[in-house]
């Protein structure tokens, strides 16, 4: 049962709130969620009724795990069967590993990553909201309320709902954004993702296969199920029938044999997929006065490093962060936090971006440098620990101009075995053997 109160979309309700938050998705409800343990009263609205089947968001990184630990969702999700995956091993095509990042080396009580379906997760946020969060399904927010400059409210289905603060959690298109002045320019990869779930005897694994293909990405979810991203050209799966999809997957498995034993699952659940279109961005700026942006309709990264979502539930825990802080709901009071929360989230923001995108180019095309990269990377414990601590969400580990060279083999690096300072104490007090 949701701890905060879910109303049908003919259901009255109070036209004044501390906040509104629009949309219900991760960012969505994460934002309601940190809002409302400061006490405010909050309203989130969400014109669909149900939450969407969507085969993305399903990993959360240690960071996040924190976050949630404290919201109470972490311990729903372990609940609901949740899987705690210690690693991740990118590999080649035949299944050699290249580069093994080691969660149980990380500095936080929650040193692995948490996997579970979209909707459980999106339940078990759901269920942690505060007595002081409302929920309003079916209702359509038709823009923005101004007075002079700022942002005080939007209007739902007729109706002007003022608050202190809005939140724009309305996703990639957000309609809210645009009208807001907002801007978030948007770079497509030349490639998406085809996502299967796999069921059957399929072993627990998560692995990355760097394959002439592009990338094959499995990772376990609960119920013995396997998820499986395959990289695709935009219409490279449009119109083919049960043969040509039967040729098609022999095609992928013949050029990933380290799928071998998922292989079976793989033809079998062939035909029920979605595709997903594959992009970065990051808004130039997050906030307006009386409006913030969250998750993607603010910023977007390239799956593989699975930090979309997370991102999201730092953008929630950051943004409640600066207005607690800041101590009052008063005007001049949330903009000076609303422009502490963009000067924050940008910065880290821009860096998780650039990691993402750095590994997927690292996975999924086959780039001399690219290639390099991943080697270097895989062999240097220094530098792929670092990497590992800002994937994870505990904070952004620089790699400097020198270690780039060092990644790609230009220039040796005579501290390539040597952990960071954080990954030795961590090691030494025993938490690795988690």
């Amino acid at each position: 049962m949701s701890h905060g109160h879910d109303a049908d979309c003919d259901t009255d309700y109070d036209t004044e709130y501390d906040a509104v938050v629009c949309g219900a998705g991760v960012a969505g409800l994460s934002a309601a969620c940190a809002l409302g343990r400061l006490g405010h009263r909050v309203l989130v609205l969400e014109k669909r009724p149900e939450p969407q089947q969507v085969a993305k968001g399903e990993v959360l990184q240690p960071g996040s795990l924190g976050i949630l630990r404290e919201w109470g969702v972490a311990d729903r999700l372990e609940a609901a069967g949740a899987l705690r995956l210690e690693h991740l091993v990118a590999r080649a095509a035949d299944g050699t590993p290249r580069m093994r990042l080691d969660y149980g080396h990380l500095p936080t009580p929650q040193p692995w990553l948490l996997a579970h379906d979209y909707p459980t997760i999106l339940r078990a946020l759901g269920d942690s909201l505060p007595p002081g969060v409302e929920v309003r399904r079916g209702a359509l927010v038709e823009g923005l309320v101004r007075t002079g400059d700022r942002v005080t409210g939007v209007r739902c289905d007729g109706t002007a709902v003022t608050a202190a603060l809005v939140v724009a959690a309305d996703g990639v298109s957000s309609r809210l954004r645009r009208e807001a002045g907002l801007t978030a320019p948007r770079s497509d990869y030349p490639h998406r993702l085809a996502a299967f779930e796999l069921t059957g005897t399929v072993p627990p694994d998560f692995s990355a296969y760097v394959t002439d293909g592009g990338l094959r990405l499995r990772y376990p979810l609960p119920g013995g199920r396997v998820r499986l991203y395959v990289q695709v050209a935009a219409d490279e799966l449009r119109g083919l029938g049960p043969d040509g999809l039967r040729a098609w997957s022999d095609r992928v498995l013949r050029g990933c044999p380290g799928l071998d034993p998922v292989a079976e699952a793989f033809r079998a659940g062939v035909a029920d997929r979605q595709v997903l279109p594959v992009s970065r961005t990051l808004a130039p700026a997050l906030t307006v006065p009386g409006l913030a942006l969250v998750g993607e309709s603010g910023h977007l990264v390239h799956p593989m490093a699975a930090q979309g979502m997370n991102s999201s539930i730092a953008d929630a825990h950051t943004l409640a962060a600066m207005l607690r802080q800041g101590g009052s709901l008063q005007d001049d009071v949330v903009d000076h936090a609303l422009r502490r929360y963009d000067t924050a989230r940008r910065h880290d923001l821009h860096h998780i971006g650039r990691t993402s995108h750095n590994a997927a180019r690292m996975i999924t095309g086959r780039s001399w440098i690219g290639d390099r990269a991943l080697t270097g990377t895989g062999a240097n414990d220094r530098i792929r620990h670092e990497v590992m601590h800002t994937m994870s969400g505990l904070g952004i580990r620089r790699l400097t101009p020198v270690d780039r060279l060092h990644q790609i083999g230009v220039l040796p690096d005579p501290r390539a075995a040597r952990l960071p300072g954080w990954a030795r104490t961590v090691r030494g007090s025993g938490a690795a053997a988690r």
